[in-house]
Order: C-alpha cells, then sequence, then structure tokens
C-alpha cells in the first residue's frame, strides 16, 4: 500500500491531491517547493496559523481574498493595519473571521520587520532544516512534528510571533520544501531540489 493514486495523467499523486483540481494544481506546482523570499514566508506562516483546526482546502479557496485585504502579505502594510481594519476584517466572508487570527497575522508582519535588524526572517526559518528528511511510503509514517519544528516554534515564538505551534510549523517545513514528505511513490518526490528523489 502506498497510498498514492494514478491520475488519468499516469502520475502518482497522495488521495487528498488526487480528486480536487484545486488541490492536485496546489500539489503539482506548490507544495514543497522552496520559498525564499519574506513576503512569501510571512504569508505561509500567517495562512498555516490560519488553517489551525481546519482544512487546507478552505485556506486555499480562500486564499485570494486573503491576499487582497492582507495586501499580498507585504509586511509594512500589514503591520501598519489599524483597530478599524481589524473590524473590517472581522466582516469579510471571505476570509476565515477569527480576531486572534487577524491579530497574529499584523504581529507576525511586526515580528518580520523587527527581524530584519538580525539574520532575517527567511535566514531565521531555514536555519532549521533538519540534516535529513522522511522518506514515507504511507501517510501514517509521516510524522506532525519534529525536533526542528519544536524549535522553529519556540525561536519564533520568543520574537513575537503567533499561531507558530510545533505542528503548525511542520506543516510549514513541509509546504516550503524544508523537509520532503512526498510520498516515495509519488511524481513529485524530490522535485523541489533541497532533497534528492
Amino acid at each position: 500500500m502506498t497510498d498514492t493514486i494514478v491520475g488519468d495523467d499516469g502520475l502518482a499523486r497522495p488521495a487528498w491531491a488526487a480528486s480536487d483540481p484545486m488541490l492536485r494544481d496546489y500539489y503539482d506546482t506548490e507544495w514543497g517547493m522552496p520559498v525564499r523570499d519574506e513576503q512569501g514566508m510571512l504569508e505561509r506562516i500567517c495562512l498555516e496559523g490560519f488553517q489551525a483546526g481546519l482544512s487546507w482546502a478552505t485556506i486555499l479557496r480562500k486564499r485570494p481574498v486573503f491576499r487582497e485585504v492582507f495586501s499580498d502579505f507585504h509586511p509594512e502594510t500589514v503591520a501598519a493595519f489599524t483597530e478599524e481594519q481589524v473590524e473590517e476584517l472581522m466582516r469579510n466572508p471571505g476570509i476565515i473571521r477569527n480576531r486572534l487570527k487577524i491579530r497574529a497575522t499584523i504581529a507576525n508582519a511586526n515580528a518580520t520587520l523587527r527581524l530584519r535588524e538580525a539574520e532575517g526572517l527567511v535566514d531565521l526559518v531555514w536555519s532549521f532544516q533538519p540534516k535529513t528528511t522522511p522518506a514515507p511510503t504511507s501517510w501514517s509514517e509521516i510524522p506532525t512534528r519534529s525536533e526542528e519544528s519544536v524549535a522553529l516554534s519556540k525561536a519564533l515564538r520568543s520574537r513575537g510571533f503567533s499561531f507558530v505551534g510545533p505542528t503548525t510549523m511542520y506543516a510549514l517545513m513541509e509546504a516550503i520544501g524544508m523537509i520532503d514528505t512526498h510520498l516515495v511513490s509519488s511524481h513529485r518526490r524530490g522535485s523541489s531540489g533541497v532533497w534528492p528523489a
């Protein structure tokens, strides 16, 4: 049992990416690919935080509106959001209307700006890349957290980030290619260029 499904294009994907065209496209083009720009990293961290307790499909469907209302996660712009803008976001059905997560996004933007005086958000996150990556043959073999995701979570929290727990940070590490949890039978295994196939 490999937990992959071969699509009509002859390519093997995990079940979660095999049926929904939106998830399939995300899996084929984006998930597990390196993110090395500040704005992109801030977006991924914030959206992973919004995803907590929800499905990624829900976030992905709402991502265009998230990008619109959070100015493409431009750190300076989001850091300057006012209480009035928070209330406006709370009335927007196009996003997840969770006040704590909205405030966390603003806090994360401010923390990102402060990190510019040190190593910067991207270098900080990537400094927690492990020496090895999992090589799962089934979903049951993929952990939900690691020593590195726990350490990354602590490092980000100590710098003012919110909604960055160890499980959320493990999901981030998967999404940005820091680890390769593509199943070994998947056509995407090794596609990031960070880890060999």
